[in-house]
């Protein structure tokens, strides 16, 4: 029986790619209104693992639920879930009005909704002005926030992001961190995927850390930088760095 203490669930979830393993045996069990830091080096399986916990990746073997709903259903799982890739898919002929229009109509918002929610997330960030310019002639950073924008947009009740603050200015990466602790306090689980270690510190409640497809580490930011040795000030990033090349070390709260 699926539980609905935990908005993320996963067990024993793999994947391979003919010989090659790319995600080995991942165990998650993530809180509902948790904000859940996923970190690992480039090839580690973080995009693999997150493309099926959304249903865009079928897994060799093991099982996972979103919101209480097994990823199989993918129906049920598109519903619960926001997802924000690390390339966002947009339209470059349309503007990020008609983009953003077009999604809410796939997503199911109500009719009588959707002008207003569009127009208070570009405002939220600072996008209302070129809200009518193709999105061909947007920055990486605003067809970031477009993105992240789309994701958010029908409210789902997890929101799965990879690289949410890249191409960001500061003043927008600064929102995008408000707008995610904003998120988890009304309630949303969000599962946070990004090399910006300082982001996941600032807001994680918990971090797990993947090698080579294996989730060697999970545990509060506090507990993971207080592995330094005595009268050592580690950062997230020392403690990541450390995990990573040491495969040995185990964190224990």
């Amino acid at each position: 029986m699926v539980s609905r203490r935990f908005a993320i669930e996963a067990t024993q979830l793999r994947k391979t790619f003919g010989d090659e393993v790319a995600v080995d045996g991942v165990d998650l069990q993530v809180p509902s209104g948790h904000i859940y830091g996923f970190l690992g080096p480039n090839g580690a399986g973080k995009t693999t693992t997150m493309r099926m916990l959304v249903g865009l990746t079928t897994p060799t073997a093991g099982t996972a639920s979103i919101a209480g709903a097994a990823i199989e259903d993918r129906d049920a799982v598109r519903a619960n879930v926001g997802y924000l890739p690390e390339r966002p898919p947009l339209y470059d002929e349309l503007t990020a009005v008609e983009q953003l229009t077009y999604y809410a109509d796939l997503r199911g918002v109500p009719d009588a909704e959707v002008d207003d929610r569009v127009e208070s997330w570009l405002d939220r960030f600072d996008l209302l002005e070129d809200a009518d310019r193709r999105i061909q002639d947007y920055s990486t950073g605003m067809r970031q926030k477009v993105g992240l924008v789309q994701a958010l947009l029908h409210d789902p009740p997890v929101l799965f992001l990879d690289e949410p603050t890249s191409g960001l200015d500061p003043n927008a990466a600064r929102t995008m961190r408000e707008v995610l602790t904003e998120l988890a306090d009304g309630g949303t689980t969000i599962f946070l995927s990004t090399h910006i270690l300082p982001v996941v510190e600032e807001l994680a409640d918990t971090v797990g850390v993947l090698d080579d497809g294996t989730l060697v580490s999970e545990a509060t930011p506090g507990e993971l930088t207080s592995r330094a040795e005595a009268g050592t000030d580690w950062s997230l990033e020392d403690a990541f760095i450390d995990i990573t090349t040491d495969r040995e070390g185990e964190v224990t709260p």
